[in-house]
């Protein structure tokens, strides 16, 4: 046994999470991609049938009251709720990332005021951020500034209604600093939104704490809801009242079933609702969560900060020198849960990494991204990984 192999089994004889593993589907497979699809719980199958089977199939209708279907979207949030620092009643499940990131882009620059015409976004975020901030640009009238999060303090001032940014960069991995960005907005008397694709799951995110605005988190990846689950909208108590969604539908309505033909929106976090939910995937969310009943997320961020550590120093010893160059912050308070290497044939390292049973991800054009999911992916995991990587682009 390697050095490196003995630490590593000794790490996952001292790992308090390493028993979480059990509640998951999973194989011989090293599985470094729950940064984009979190794996199944094992839990989730039986609740899915469930729903189909007797809520569905039996109840039929009547499963919107009885089943608790109604309710789903304000009760499976205030599960997401502790994970992200919020007290309940701020958040609402419902639509996809995108449709949410317009929800509150709008609504923060309709609360902003006259006189706000400005959108700050995320020079380097996700496409579908940028996509729906130039549009909701055209739409609210104001003009787009993309930059870097650490010129957004610079660029802040009083034409400023809104900024858009990524608590961790799906590409890097670099953790982006919300506390202070959040104050710096605040300063300048502007509203941020914060997308947690990549950090709600992972680590710490204190959302009142830090008196974030608004928010928003997909629910697939660290929080292992399944393909396609729903995501999240995190409205600040205070700010409830003033937020006008820029889709307003039936289910956010104060009567919903009183059919009228004007619109008045409901009180609290439902006001982020609009249509008819997603009833089968938001079931399957619910029952996924249940493995966070005794975890807390300290507990998770220390793992991964270890997890992360222990991969690049497996990646120094096993990979040949200038193969590789990572693109992750060594600073643990820059580094979210994943890291990710430069490499110059990424494409065709990742093909052959999981023909050998690694799966990570590959984005163009020449980075591998691996993320690392602490309630599953154990120390042995990561060194296999790295092992394997070695090989690889050595030509072993």
């Amino acid at each position: 046994m390697s050095e490196l192999a003995a630490k590593a089994e000794k790490l996952d004889a001292a790992d308090e999470l390493a028993l979480k593993r059990a509640e998951f589907v999973l194989d011989e497979i090293v599985y470094l991609d729950g940064n984009s699809l979190g794996a199944l719980p094992a839990n989730v199958p039986d609740r899915v049938s469930d729903a189909v089977q007797r809520q569905w199939g039996s109840l039929r209708i009547r499963s919107w009251e009885e089943s608790g279907w109604w309710t789903a979207p304000e009760r499976i949030g205030d599960r997401i709720a502790p994970l992200v620092g919020a007290a309940a009643g701020q958040i609402v499940v419902g639509d996809s990332t995108s449709v949410n990131v317009f929800k509150a882009l709008v609504a923060a620059v309709r609360m902003a005021g006259e006189g706000r015409d400005e959108i700050v976004v995320d020079a380097t975020t996700f496409p579908t951020d940028g996509y729906i901030a130039e549009s909701a640009a055209r739409m609210t009238g104001c003009t787009l500034r993309p930059v870097r999060p650490s010129e957004v303090p610079d660029v802040l001032g009083p034409r400023t209604a809104a900024v858009l940014l990524n608590h961790v960069d799906y590409r890097t991995g670099r953790l982006h600093d919300l506390p202070s960005l959040t104050s710096a907005v605040h300063a300048a008397g502007a509203l941020v939104v914060w997308d947690l694709c990549h950090s709600a799951g992972a680590l710490p995110v204190g959302l009142d704490e830090h008196g974030v605005d608004l928010a928003v988190g997909c629910t697939y990846k660290y929080l292992n809801g399944g393909p396609g689950s729903p995501a999240y909208l995190y409205v600040r108590s205070d700010l409830q009242p003033r937020f006008d969604s820029p889709l307003p539908g039936w289910n956010s309505h104060a009567e919903p079933f009183g059919m009228r033909s004007d619109y008045e929106p409901a009180s609290g976090a439902l006001r982020g609702r609009v249509g008819t939910p997603d009833i089968l995937s938001m079931l399957a969310l619910e029952a996924a969560l249940d493995v966070w009943n005794d975890v807390s997320i300290e507990s998770v961020r220390a793992k991964s900060l270890a997890l992360t550590d222990f991969f690049l120093e497996c990646v120094r010893e096993y990979v040949p020198e200038g193969r590789v160059e990572s693109l992750t912050p060594a600073a643990h308070a820059e580094r979210g849960s994943q890291v990710a290497l430069r490499c110059a044939d990424a494409g065709t390292v990742m093909t052959r990494l999981i023909e050998r049973g690694v799966v990570g991800d590959f984005r163009a054009p020449d980075v591998l991204r691996f993320g690392f999911t602490p309630l599953y992916v154990g120390f042995a995991d990561v060194e296999r990984a790295a092992r394997v990587l070695g090989e690889v682009v050595g030509g072993s």
